[in-house]
């Protein structure tokens, strides 16, 4: 009886310790991966699936490993000193400053005054008043601000429209030129990193942030630039976006790199004249064509199936599989993929995998964007891929909500055979709908030829071919 109830209570106190555990993570943002990654820096052999949560890999672990957990998760494990999210948040980034705004021979009051001016322009815009607290990084930056969104790329183009039509009415108020406030702004998307500050605020770092501050450094008096990355996103959403957003060429910033930059400005915004310092003469190459120079890969085969597994969250399978040849006169093991979903999902939750054709799992090497929607990351294959080898797949697996039941997708290079099979479980009222899209303009019209639907016992299922289409051809189907 004695040994029973030593038992019970060590059960007890290994729940409690877990618990414990999964509470501290959730306050600090840590996921599975960062379970994952203590256990391999102590080089245990816990096997781990992929279909495991935190919870499922906790109770794999030793009694003296979660004792570590907690330390590191209290801070007291100086080797876990250091250590951030294993993920990291994308932004859509607003960025400005005051033109000339630390400028010594101004006077500091008058600088103070104009960043005061600045902060309570700011704080009128409808834009601004209608944020997201929980979702909006808001940093003070001495004479400007710093803005990240993660709900809408729309919402720094509209906070920089709204803000300069406020300011000009202010500054026509203004007889003296040097009581006028001309800002510079820079737009961009980007990842970060979530840091503590020494206040145990959250703060920001990373790539996101700062190449935002480079498209605004490159802009002039009420200039308001934007990245060609943020530019192709944003203009296919409206023709007005399309019409206020002008690609002006190449700029060397920092480390010998370059930004492809577009000019916002329209009436009653933004400034038409740009400064010439740092821009590169030789025309620039549009966003797809730089895409496409930079692809080591011809996809001459892809097949996309998709099985709904839940049909009230459909809640979907997705398996790519491409036929790879390697176009360049080297070996290559590295494959880009990004990935999108209707609803907001964790990169850690999607039970990704991807393995070559003799089922040989490739490496996650990192995630370089983790939009709620949105995925971008690359993988190491085990074995290379060698040039102009012929019988070489890659195969990708993960699962996402899809209540909108579309699915949309864009062919990397000239493609010999496209192949899309949809299955979802009989029963289910659903229409097919197989569509070419001008991704650009948004136009949409009936593919060719068309998708078949087959009624079977326990499912229903379309399927779509497509013979030699073009590098980004794009198509959407619709279930």
């Amino acid at each position: 009886m004695q040994k029973a109830d030593s038992s019970i209570s060590k059960k007890l106190e290994r729940i409690t310790k877990e618990a414990e555990i999964l509470s501290l993570m959730e306050e600090s943002h840590k996921t599975k991966e960062w379970i994952k990654k203590q256990i391999k820096k102590k080089s245990l052999k816990i096997p781990i699936k992929l279909s495991m949560g935190s919870f499922q890999i906790l109770n794999s672990c030793p009694d003296d490993f979660l004792d570590h957990l907690l330390d590191s998760l209290k801070g007291h494990d100086i080797d876990d000193i250091g250590d951030i999210n294993a993920f990291t948040r994308t932004f859509f980034w607003f960025f400005t400053d005051i033109v000339a705004g630390s400028n010594p021979t101004i006077p500091t009051k008058e600088q103070a005054r104009k960043v005061v001016v600045l902060n309570e322009l700011i704080e009128r815009t409808e834009i601004f008043q209608n944020r997201d607290p929980n979702s909006t990084v808001i940093l003070p930056t001495g004479d400007g601000m710093a803005i990240g969104f993660s709900d809408s790329p729309e919402y720094p183009l509209r906070l920089s429209i709204q803000l300069h039509k406020i300011l000009n009415e202010y500054n026509k108020a203004k007889k003296r030129k040097d009581d006028k406030v001309l800002l510079r702004i820079g737009i961009d998307i980007g990842p970060v990193y979530i840091i503590k500050d020494l206040n145990g605020q959250d703060n920001v770092w990373g790539p996101g942030i700062i190449l935002t501050r480079r498209v605004m450094d490159l802009a002039g008096d009420q200039n308001i630039f934007c990245s060609s990355r943020f530019a192709e996103d944003v203009r296919v959403l409206s023709p007005e976006y399309k019409e206020i957003m002008h690609p002006i060429g190449d700029y060397s910033i920092k480390h010998g790199e370059q930004l492809n930059i577009f000019n916002i400005y329209g009436e009653g915004f933004g400034e038409k004249i740009t400064p010439k310092k740092k821009k590169i003469t030789q025309k620039s190459e549009t966003f797809e064509q730089t895409l496409k120079s930079k692809t080591a890969f011809l996809f001459n085969e892809i097949d996309i199936s998709l099985d709904v597994l839940d049909p009230k969250t459909m809640l979907t399978h997705h398996l790519w599989r491409w036929n790879l040849i390697n176009q360049s006169d080297s070996p290559k093991d590295q494959i880009f993929y990004y990935i999108d979903g209707d609803s907001p999902k964790d990169f850690a939750d999607m039970n990704v995998r991807v393995y070559d054709e003799a089922g040989l799992e490739a490496d996650i090497l990192s995630l370089t964007e983790n939009k709620p929607t949105h995925k971008e990351f690359s993988v190491k294959l085990k074995k290379p891929i060698k040039p102009r080898q012929r019988k070489r797949f890659v195969t990708i697996e993960y699962d996402w909500e899809e209540p909108e039941r579309m699915f949309f997708y864009k062919v990397p290079t000239d493609c010999k055979s496209f192949t899309y099979k949809f299955s979802i479980p009989s029963g289910i009222e659903i229409k097919n709908q197989a569509l070419k899209v001008d991704a650009e303009l948004g136009y949409k019209w009936n593919a060719e030829p068309p998708a078949t639907m087959k009624y079977l016992k326990d499912a229903t299922q379309i399927t779509w071919q497509g013979k030699n289409l073009k590098a980004f051809d794009a198509y959407r189907f619709d279930w």
